[in-house]
This record gives structure tokens, C-alpha cells and sequence, in this order.
């Protein structure tokens, strides 16, 4: 595909470049299956927990990646279509450690939503310095969008009355995943959704700078998580806008230690 000579587009990319996978429908599938299960209470309540965060997370991921690519999409970008990330494909997206296995590691090892690796982009052919900013903002803003979704049933109060605690947990530990994982993918530093939002106003002189630090931006960020004030501080913030949203902290507490199902 090309573009014409207005900027217009010439030229159809086939159905199947924004068709879902297979492998997304799949974790939509176990998503309702896990989640009815919890619901109903039916078998381990604590596994059923467990299928129902980690599909729910990976959901999350995907959409996360794809909001940065359909926003390339649309600012100008093809090669995005091309590479499969308008698929919701979670393997197409970067790298299937960085992207997927590591943030899910994190999850079960510390109850934070870890960012994954960003999908390639063609700045060059993208429309506007705005338009490339929105692109990075796009990613952790649908995460932001997820953890208000999923705390609308507790607005509601659709958990009162003491029914379906496991499902509850759940979804509310899930909306605390979405929370973590805005809160760091909005930190402005290099290699990172935060950074990348503010690089195409940087001067060259600090682009050249960025681009040293973005390939351990993440690094860092992980290493910074394991300082007491630090985290401290991050969960704060986590804890603060979860209870702007009306997110029943508690409930998310109670999800976490069920999701954790092989410490008993």
C-alpha cells in the first residue's frame, strides 16, 4: 500500500490484517469460561481465579499493544497492519518474553502490572509530532480505560449482598493489575510509554540522549521498583487513583492472595 498524492491512502490491505487471531479468541474463551467458574463457584475457586487474571491480563496486554498500533494506523503507519499487530495476536507483538511472559512473571511474583515491549512503529511516516505522542499515550491510556470498566460493577454495588466473592476478587485485583500497569507506563523515562510520549518535542540534542537510554529505560524501572521508598511511593499513587475510580482495595487484596493459588 502507498500513499496518494494528497496523503490519501491507495490501495486495501487484505481482511485478515485486522481480523482477531485465533490465539486472541482463545483467551476471550477462557476469559468467560475461568470468570463463569468463579462466578458459580464451581471446582477450585483458587485456580479459577488464577485462569481468570492471567487470561484477563493477557487480554489486557494485547489491547494495550494494540492501541499503540491501531493509532500508528491511523497516523500514517502501514507497517504496523502488515506486521500482524492490528490482529491482537499476542506473539506478533515484539517479543513474546518481553511482551508477554515477563509482565505475566511479574504478576505472579508481585502483583504489578509490568509494560510490555512496545510494537515497531515507522515514525518517519507518521503525519505529526502530536500524532506520535498519541501513539504512546494510546497503549497505557487503555489500560487506564480497562481499570475503570472493570471497577463499574462495584460502583454499581453488583458485589453487595456478600454473592460471588471469588468472581469479585478477581475482577477487582484485575482492575489493580490495569492501575499498576498505567502508573508506570506513564513514567516519562526513556524506553519507556512516559518517554516516548515527550521524545518528539525533545531538542536533537536530547533525542541523541534518549536513544542511549531507552534500551535500558525498563531495566531500570524494575531495578527502581525494588527500593522500599520507591515502591512505597508507587503504590501509593497505585492505591490513590484506586480510590478515586472506587476500586474496594480490600477486595483486590483478597484477589491477589487467590490468584497466588499454589500458596496455600
Amino acid at each position: 500500500m502507498s500513499y496518494g498524492r494528497y496523503g490519501s491512502r491507495v490501495g486495501r490491505l487484505p481482511r485478515e490484517a485486522f481480523r482477531p487471531s485465533a490465539l486472541f479468541l482463545g483467551l476471550l474463551a477462557l476469559l468467560a469460561v475461568s470468570g463463569y467458574m468463579a462466578w458459580a463457584d464451581l471446582g477450585d475457586a483458587r485456580f479459577n481465579v488464577f485462569l481468570f487474571v492471567a487470561a484477563g491480563w493477557t487480554i489486557s496486554l494485547c489491547l494495550h499493544e494494540y492501541s499503540h498500533a491501531l493509532v500508528a494506523y491511523k497516523g500514517g503507519d502501514d507497517d504496523v497492519a502488515h506486521r500482524g499487530y492490528l490482529t491482537l495476536n499476542p506473539l506478533k507483538y515484539t517479543h513474546p518474553l518481553l511482551s508477554i511472559v515477563l509482565p505475566l512473571v511479574f504478576v505472579l511474583l508481585g502483583g504489578i502490572g509490568l509494560p510490555g515491549g512496545a510494537v515497531w512503529v515507522n515514525h518517519a511516516a507518521i503525519r505529526s509530532r502530536f500524532v506520535d505522542s498519541l501513539i504512546s499515550f494510546a497503549g497505557p491510556a487503555a489500560n487506564l480505560v480497562m481499570a475503570v470498566l472493570l471497577v463499574l460493577p462495584f460502583g454499581l454495588g453488583l458485589d453487595a449482598g456478600g454473592e460471588h466473592e471469588t468472581f469479585f476478587a478477581g475482577l477487582a485485583f484485575l482492575a489493580f493489575l490495569q492501575l499498576t500497569a498505567s502508573v508506570l507506563n506513564f513514567v516519562p523515562m526513556p524506553g519507556v510509554d512516559g518517554g516516548n510520549l515527550l521524545y518528539p518535542w525533545l531538542s536533537p540534542q536530547w533525542q541523541r540522549g534518549f536513544n542511549h537510554m531507552a534500551p535500558y529505560g525498563m531495566l531500570i524501572l524494575i531495578a527502581l521498583l525494588w527500593s522500599p521508598r520507591i515502591n512505597a511511593w508507587f503504590f501509593n499513587v497505585v492505591y490513590w487513583i484506586g480510590d478515586l475510580i472506587g476500586l474496594p482495595s480490600y477486595q483486590a487484596a483478597v484477589g491477589y492472595e487467590l490468584f497466588r493459588f499454589w500458596n496455600r
